[in-house]
């Protein structure tokens, strides 16, 4: 782990995991691109209705592993993940990289990072 890269839109303590995530601000770089991943909310369908990241399929994480299908065709493109913090999307991008997805990532600080340093009108809970 390292400290939040400068510019990131992390706390500054945050503990970075370069290896398994994304930072907030590299995210929207990317979904401003031509190149967009896919964006896959791993939270609860009730938190999913509280706040949302635009263009994010919702898979509960309890729901991952059965409906891993519908992630099928999406094998070779880059998937980030994210949940409120980014704990719950940490273990679902370990389940995703096991079974083959190993252009999948989680997005660090979850959906309150993306809130507090990319879009402020995504409320936080």
């Amino acid at each position: 782990m390292s400290p939040s890269p400068a510019g990131s839109g992390l706390p500054p303590r945050y503990p970075f995991r370069e290896d398994w995530e994304v930072a907030p601000t590299a995210l929207a770089a990317e979904m401003a691109g031509e190149s967009k991943p896919l964006l896959v909310d791993c939270r609860t369908p009730q938190e999913h209705g509280v706040a949302r990241i635009g263009g994010s399929v919702l898979i509960p994480m309890n729901e991952i592993a059965s409906r891993i299908e519908e992630l099928d065709p999406h094998l070779g493109r880059r998937i980030v993940v994210h949940c409120h913090h980014g704990q719950r999307s940490l273990r679902v991008v370990a389940f995703l990289r096991e079974r083959g997805f190993s252009d999948a990532w989680s997005l660090a600080g979850g959906i309150d990072a993306w809130s507090t340093g990319v879009d402020p009108a995504v409320p936080r809970y």
